[in-house]
């Protein structure tokens, strides 16, 4: 494992930084999806909450994930330094050191851990605390470049908001908020996977073991197929375990019909057809399971809104 301070000194500061550049630290595209399922799962819970104080709840989260993706920038500065589709990150250019990066994701993860604790309680607040802990400890800085494992276990880290939003409503677990684990957990392989099958070089380059360079694509390709099969039986599990209705069963019919076909599709797919069509079928798999998990977890926003109109048909 690359050594901090040596990553520290590597990336001098070329300027001042903008607002620009610290708010690419908190990686917007992932917190987006992290905000979302944070909300869903407290919706769910259909808490009394006073809907500003909701919102207090929402914004303490994402500012958690914010602070998990700064930190985990500061520690992978180094390879994303090395990889095409990081290298123009705020760290690796210069535009931010990553003593500040560090400094930054340290002062906004005890900033939201302890704003979530006074908005909601402190059940959720530790819960919070753990996952930007697991994502970078247990993700960034031990399996990430240990194992291929490393998103199958590290997938965890991106599973828990939904959960820390029911908590922060009710202050406990529930059957529905672990469904809503178990359905980002077993979609984030895939979803990975996908990536690494046209971003191979990028982790080969960067000494990332991802399962792709380590067993090589046909084993991912394997792998995307059983996972997605072991999502779609989850993904029906869920529509019983008191988080579906209506809308969320006919999402989850279309969505893992669509999601499973694509897998197939990978899994036929010749190295050298993959080759030279750029990869297209696999980047539309990664677009699509992008669709897949805000579809699935929009519908349960639906279905929670639409409840008391339906009780009695449903």
């Amino acid at each position: 494992m690359s050594d901090a301070s040596f990553r520290v000194d590597e990336t001098p500061s070329s300027g001042e930084a903008g607002f620009s550049d610290y708010f690419a630290l908190l990686k917007p595209r992932v917190m987006s999806l992290v905000v979302f399922t944070a909300f869903a799962g407290f919706y769910a819970a259909q808490s009394e909450m006073h809907p500003i104080e909701g919102l207090a709840v929402i914004l303490f989260i994402a500012v958690g994930a914010g602070a998990s993706g700064a930190l985990n920038m500061w520690w992978d500065s180094d390879i994303d330094s090395v990889m095409k589709r990081t290298r123009n990150r705020p760290i690796p250019t210069g535009r931010i050191t990553a003593d500040a990066a560090l400094a930054f994701g340290i002062a906004l993860a005890g900033f939201a851990v302890a704003m979530l604790a006074l908005a909601s309680n402190l059940q959720a607040a530790a819960l919070l605390a753990f996952t930007v802990f697991f994502y970078v400890v247990i993700y960034t800085m031990w399996l990430k470049r240990r194992t291929p494992q490393n998103i199958v276990v590290g997938g965890a880290a991106g599973a828990f908001p939904p959960m820390i939003g029911w908590m922060a409503a009710t202050g406990s677990v529930s059957i529905e908020s672990a469904f809503m684990f178990c359905l980002i957990f077993m979609w984030t392989p895939p979803h990975f996977w996908a990536l690494a099958l046209f971003a191979r070089s990028d982790y080969e380059a960067a000494g990332v073991p991802m399962l792709t360079v380590t067993h090589g694509r046909r084993a991912a390709r394997a792998h995307i197929l059983v996972y997605t099969l072991l999502l779609a039986a989850l993904a029906a599990g869920a529509a019983m375990a008191g988080i579906g209705g209506p809308a969320y069963v006919c999402v989850a019919i279309v969505m893992n019909v669509l999601f499973l076909r694509g897998a197939w599709s990978i899994w036929r797919r010749g190295e050298q057809t993959a080759e030279s069509d750029g990869f297209k079928i696999e980047k539309s798999f990664f677009t699509l399971s992008l669709a897949y998990l805000f579809a699935h977890f929009g519908a349960i926003v639906v279905d929670t809104a639409i409840e008391p109109y339906v009780a009695g048909m449903w």
